[in-house]
């Protein structure tokens, strides 16, 4: 039987969901689940009567526990079916593409692989930056889960999937992490599109001197600077 949601996304879109999709199935339990533990913790009797939504959630649902969902697990895609993986906002500026969007599909083991059941696209306005074209991206894809909350809280059959591929390029951290490399031979047009791309605080490698009119500075994360902090009070 169909009675609950395992709903894997924010605090915030957590508590806001969960009125939304009980608004339409009131005898409707919804989990929040925010860490990967907190997934491996949730016993298999509820996973037999759960479908799973994961929404712009960095964390991977393993295929043992998609395996024991009893209808299914669907998952918010920042990003059009062209852009699997990571940073898809990113690299569709990087690509100079001139469409986005958000994709919807049910989850299989391998990620952004699954079979899509809704996707949305818009043109990207010109001069946006990777953090602007997120935003749009976030705000298409809240939309797309309020039109889909009904569906997806009362109805236990699978969702419809649509004749839809996913793009044959998936980006995976090691190709973010090449995009953000600017050498000091870089030419002053293509700084001047990463800069435009990832914003100048994404990049880490900082030349001694001005670059074509850029100044750079090293960006350490909280975590990273933490720990040097600790080795240095050793």
């Amino acid at each position: 039987m169909f009675d609950t949601i395992i709903l894997l996304t924010g605090p915030a879109e957590h508590s806001v969901f969960t009125t939304l999709l009980r608004g339409h199935n009131p005898d409707l339990t919804v989990l929040p689940v925010f860490t990967a533990e907190d997934l491996a913790a949730i016993e298999p009797d509820w996973l037999r009567r759960a479908r799973l939504i994961s929404f712009t959630t960095g964390v991977i649902v393993p295929g043992a526990i998609l395996d024991q969902l009893g209808f299914g697990a669907y998952n918010f895609h920042p990003g059009p079916p062209q852009y699997p993986g990571r940073a898809p906002a990113q690299f569709a500026l990087y690509d100079h593409a001139t469409d986005f969007g958000c994709t919807v599909h049910r989850m299989i083991a391998r990620v952004d692989a699954g079979p899509i059941v809704d996707a949305e696209a818009f043109p990207i306005p010109a001069d946006i930056s990777g953090a602007g074209l997120e935003e749009l991206a976030y705000t298409r894809l809240v939309q797309t889960f309020w039109r889909m909350a009904r569906v997806l809280a009362t109805q236990p059959e699978p969702l419809i999937e649509r004749a839809l591929r996913w793009g044959s390029k998936r980006h995976a951290r090691k190709a973010y992490e090449q995009i953000c490399d600017v050498p000091v031979t870089i030419a002053r047009d293509e700084l001047a599109h990463g800069v435009k791309v990832l914003g100048a605080d994404h990049f880490g490698i900082v030349p001694t001197i001005g670059l074509h009119g850029f100044q750079f500075r090293v960006v350490v994360p909280e975590t990273e600077s933490a720990a040097t902090n600790e080795a240095a009070e050793a």
